[in-house]
């Protein structure tokens, strides 16, 4: 599938422009890696080393949508600093014409994501390791949400406030575009966030939109480590609370009732990983802040995956799912959406 996403010819005459790629030419191999909906990454294998290449994928897309050259900005924003772990980006080109889209290259790590099942090594390590991996992955989140906007170039990176009340209305237009069925419990949902927004953070920040184990790159040798965070194309600046409801609606512990999402990741079930209290207290004291009963975010992450998946059915309903196998989402669609209801109605800060 890589070579018809990026063309190897092409892109080695684009490497050859690049001082820093062009004396590992020639190109090896192309690897699409990952998957999902999201921008598509590749591995290209050159003489010494390789690299990533992030494009869109393919077909139409949303205005706005899939912006890999932004994703190339804030990585190239951050990098130099140190403070918050990304890969460090090499090169990015907007001419449409090489590989029939936008793109950029970075630097690949050495590792990989954590997705459904833990990496041997990790897996037969003492309960030390994982609890020491799971709370890089909370600090990472911290660092990031310590980043002043406008003190690395990215003050502009969004608008300076009215981050949740935006993503409310955004999200209950794509609900709107994929109602296919009745879904009472995202209008439901969505209605029960409106009335209980938050009050504005005191300072905006640079939010990630998509934090999640399964979006960070571990060091699977002994002692595994967190290398940096990726998938940047939610990015914008916003309330930073969101991120850390993102992280924690989607942080499985060991007691937890099976999920209703057979994509929702298992790995932190594990012995060691911390808990959702732990992860929330450690932001907590890496950021200096006191922090709000958190029901709401989780519930606004939720809400928000769920009508992701609500898109997803109604491609399948429709016949665009392009291969995905959407079938499942018939039940686990609502069974999800209920149990965000549920959790929403059970906040005793708000229980109107």
């Amino acid at each position: 599938m890589s070579g018809n996403l990026v063309d190897a010819d092409a892109l080695a005459a684009f490497f050859a422009t690049v001082p820093e790629l062009r004396d590992s030419l020639p190109i090896g191999q192309i690897e699409r890696i990952g998957g999902g909906q999201s921008n598509v990454t590749c591995r290209v294998t050159l003489t010494d080393r390789a690299v990533i290449v992030r494009r869109p994928p393919p077909g139409p897309l949303p205005p706005r949508a899939h912006d890999v050259l932004r994703e190339h900005r804030i990585l190239a924003a951050l990098a130099p600093g140190g403070a918050v772990p990304v890969p460090r980006p090499i090169a990015a080109c907007e001419d449409v014409s090489i590989i029939g889209a936008p793109f950029f290259v970075m630097e690949a790590l050495p590792g990989d994501a954590i997705r459904f099942d833990l990496p041997a090594d990790l897996a037969a390590a003492p309960p030390e390791t994982r609890h020491a991996l799971g709370v890089q992955v909370v600090d990472a989140l911290a660092a990031l949400h310590s980043v002043e906007p406008a003190e690395v170039g990215l003050g502009d990176l969004g608008p300076p406030s009215g981050y949740v009340p935006r993503q409310i209305k955004r999200w209950r237009g794509q609900l709107d575009i994929a109602r296919v069925r009745p879904v009472p419990d995202l209008d439901w949902a969505a209605d029960w966030l409106e009335r209980h927004q938050p009050p504005e953070p005191e300072r905006v920040k640079i939010v990630h939109g998509d934090y999640r184990l399964d979006n960070v790159i571990v060091a699977l040798a002994p002692p595994p480590r967190l290398l940096g965070i990726v998938d940047w194309e939610l990015a914008t600046l916003g309330d930073p609370l969101a991120d850390l409801g993102w992280l924690l609606a989607f942080w499985r512990e060991s007691g937890d009732d099976p999920p209703d999402l057979k994509i929702m990741p298992r790995a932190m079930e594990a012995d060691g990983f911390p808990g959702r209290a732990e992860l929330a207290a450690r932001y907590a004291a890496r950021t200096g802040q006191h922090l709000p009963e958190l029901t709401y975010y989780v519930v606004f992450a939720m809400w928000r995956m769920a009508v992701l998946l609500e898109n997803h059915w109604a491609r399948h309903v429709r016949g665009t799912a392009e291969g995905f196998d959407f079938a499942y989402l018939e039940t686990a669609g609502p069974a999800f959406a209920a149990r965000l209801r549920r959790l929403a109605e059970a906040d005793p800060a708000r229980a109107r």
